[in-house]
């Protein structure tokens, strides 16, 4: 229908094309990205050693999983486009959905941004002298070249046009890389163990020298929201399942659990073949590709590098998808500019949102790769944002419906999931912590937040001035589904189911 403004029998919807094989490749894809392969030299083993880090995975991934169960709860009940948006919108009204879903915005395009330029560190080492050439500048210790950025624009173009072709293609794509992603991942740790030096005493000291055991594992349990960000790509595409929406819960779960075994077994590889303090002294400028070479002889990169671009693709192209639903479900509530909300006739994609998603990827590689580690961190405080208004909507939701299934349990997993958002985001943000952020990140940061007031500032008398119900309609594609906020301040009809 061509409308100026879209009202309420003309709303906007995706096709639903995702079966759960596609559905779990997403998640898992997205959760392993190039932090799997790079992060075991540069914090991984310096921060916590083996021990640490590993312990920070299974503590980490366990409380997430408490995470994935409000999510769980939730999408049930609101099988829609924009998962933690939509969540904080229907707990907590107008402003809380948009903080929510800016902060997200930010921690999706970090994380598309920083597997993209992985590339040109994977490059470097598999192709030396190929793409670094046409030297530009210097940006905080990183050289930028035009053959580099030609290279990283390429791959931005190609994951932008496949989500701009449909989901099917894209979900197809992710599902061939997520298990050459695991295959590779098995080879290396096979390679690495089978090798004549390769002893269990190399893992020792088991904790980060000069560090406390508990300093050692709260410096990676702090970024866990990042390093597992992925599996809730699932709820945000939650409105093209072409199967029942509870079904989502193993998914979450089982990504998880997958995504942890994964960076474990890297780690492992990564530490087991020599001694790792004598390795992180030998000051690689990629410790895990020095890894695969001393495993393989000189077809280690040429190895390395199918699980490397198989779990950077997937980082790309996962969410690549979970950004451009999330800006289409944010101007679909009119929450951002109704551009975003046009879909494509014939593919049924959000075609305005997969542009405006292209067009910011495209410019970070210019920025170079040092610049963008900046936002590791950064991004782990909004996607730790992102988990706590949906962990605080599940239990308003459980506890104002008690006769639910999920109520035996919900409120005591949404309690916990909530604590670990708040203490992820406390590491991160509080001065002294062995995870607290730095000057560059928190600059990059207050810049966000200017420019998310900003924009917040400018629609929100349009915001306002629309009646909670037409809201309702347009986030939710019903009147029928509770909106919890006004739970607490009145009952109504279209609360009640």
């Amino acid at each position: 229908m061509d409308h100026s403004t879209e009202s309420q029998t003309d709303r906007k919807e995706l096709k639903k094309t995702m079966s759960p094989a596609e559905v779990w490749a997403l998640a898992v894809g997205a959760i392993i990205g190039w932090g799997c392969f790079v992060l075991p030299g540069t914090r991984f083993l310096p921060d916590a050693g083996p021990l640490g880090t590993c312990l920070a995975f299974l503590i980490g991934g366990g409380l997430l999983c408490t995470v994935a169960l409000c999510y769980s709860i939730l999408i049930k009940v609101y099988p829609v486009a924009g998962g933690s948006f939509t969540y904080a919108y229907v707990g907590f009204g107008t402003r809380a959905g948009f903080i929510c879903g800016w902060a997200l915005v930010l921690g999706y395009l970090c994380v598309i941004a920083a597997n993209g330029t992985a590339l040109a560190l994977l490059s470097r080492f598999v192709l030396p002298g190929v793409f670094d050439v046409g030297y530009l500048y210097t940006v905080a210790g990183w050289d930028v070249y035009a053959g580099e950025l030609a290279m990283m624009s390429a791959f931005f173009i190609f994951f932008g046009y496949m989500n701009f072709r449909g989901m099917d293609m894209a979900s197809s794509l992710q599902l061939i890389l997520a298990f050459a992603l695991a295959g590779g991942v098995l080879v290396l740790i096979l390679g690495s163990v089978a090798t004549e030096t390769s002893h269990v005493d190399n893992l020792f000291p088991l904790f980060a020298e000069g560090r406390s055991p508990v300093a050692c594992v709260l410096s990676i349990l702090a970024i866990t929201p990042w390093l597992f960000v992925g599996f809730d790509t699932i709820p945000q595409t939650a409105e093209e399942f072409d199967f029942p929406p509870e079904k989502s819960r193993r998914l979450m779960i089982n990504s998880i659990v997958c995504g942890a075994l994964l960076y474990a077994l890297v780690l492992i590889a990564v530490a087991i073949i020599i001694p790792y303090t004598d390795l992180l002294g030998q000051n690689h400028s990629w410790t895990t590709g020095a890894v695969a070479n001393m495993a393989f002889g000189r077809f280690g990169g040429v190895i390395l590098a199918i699980p490397v671009m198989a779990g950077i693709f997937t980082g790309m192209n996962g969410f690549f998808m979970a950004t451009t639903r999330l800006l289409f479900s944010m101007g679909r509530g009119k929450f951002l500019h109704p551009w975003f909300v046009k879909v494509h006739p014939k593919h049924g994609t959000p075609t305005n949102a997969v542009l405006f998603t292209l067009g910011l990827t495209l410019i970070a590689p210019w920025f170079g790769r040092s610049a963008l580690n900046w936002i590791v961190d950064m991004s782990a405080m909004g996607t730790a944002l992102a988990y706590l208004f949906t962990c605080m909507t599940a239990y308003k939701y459980v506890a104002n419906f008690p006769d639910i299934p999920e109520a035996r349990w919900g409120k005591p997993v949404a309690i916990i999931g909530g604590l670990t958002s708040i203490s992820c985001f406390a590491m991160l943000a509080l001065p002294g912590s062995p995870a607290a952020i730095g000057i560059e990140s928190w600059f990059i940061l207050l810049v966000w937040v200017a420019l998310g007031a900003a924009f917040y500032f400018n629609r929100a008398s349009e915001l306002n001035a629309i009646p909670h119900e037409q809201m309702q309609y347009l986030l939710l594609g019903t009147k029928d589904r509770p909106l919890l906020f006004e739970a607490a301040q009145s009952t109504s009809a279209g609360m009640n189911k």
